[in-house]
């Protein structure tokens, strides 16, 4: 319990003082996470737009986060293999999001690709089984009318395919995707093997960029900074 408080206090104190650093990498971000995480791939381009509505019906667009930066992710409820582990994962990245300054910049998507199964009942009650806190997480689904492939359509102009097999299973990929504000596609963190702090990190360079001018990155800041969570 004390390293986790010791963790939330430095993130938090990270996020405050970033601004003002001496070394942010700025529009080298991408340049320094590359180097730093191997499952991170920088995209930077229009991110595929989208409509989907929520446990309630109500319409939601990407569109309507444009002055937020959005962490994206394509599951299934019922997936019985690495689903949960990937919702482990952003809820794990969400909770070091929330005890900082970023928790009103970040908005968590999670879309089902499995809409004629995840019921309105089973989208509601998903966020509390894996520990994803709903004032910034939400779960997504096809909007009535849509075709019932239309999620994993999808999911496929983010390059992520979704086969439904005989079992009720689906055979896919794992990606978080990471869209900046104003509808820029930032980047992608494939797998389930990337350090959730380094998602964070990039997060918050994401947050602070658009407020600071351009400078050299220096190897030694990644470094510097990740020493504060050993």
């Amino acid at each position: 319990m004390h390293f986790a408080r010791l963790t939330a206090l430095l993130i938090a104190m990270l996020a405050y003082a970033m601004p003002a650093a001496a070394h942010h990498p700025g529009a080298d971000l991408d340049k320094v996470m590359g180097s730093k995480e191997q499952f991170f791939q920088a995209i930077d381009s229009p991110v595929p737009p989208f409509e989907l509505a929520d446990a309630d019906g109500k319409v939601v667009r990407l569109s309507d986060f444009t002055d937020r930066i959005v962490v994206l992710n394509f599951i299934f409820a019922g997936c019985a293999d690495v689903c949960p582990l990937h919702s482990a994962l952003i809820a794990d990245v969400q909770s070091k999001i929330n005890v900082t300054p970023m928790k009103d910049m970040v908005q968590f998507i999670t879309v089902t690709t499995d809409p004629e199964v995840d019921t309105p009942d089973v989208m509601r009650s998903y966020g509390e089984a894996h520990g994803l806190a709903p004032n910034n997480w939400m779960f997504l689904t096809r909007r009535p009318g849509d075709t019932e492939d239309a999620t994993r359509t999808l999911s496929e102009t983010y390059n992520v395919k979704f086969e439904p097999l005989d079992d009720g299973q689906q055979m896919h990929g794992v990606v978080t995707h990471v869209i900046d504000r104003d509808g820029r596609f930032a980047a992608k963190f494939h797998g389930l093997r990337f350090e959730p702090l380094n998602l964070v990190l990039y997060i918050n360079g994401l947050t602070n960029a658009p407020s600071r001018p351009s400078r050299p990155a220096e190897t030694g800041w990644w470094d510097s900074v990740k020493e504060l969570f050993r």
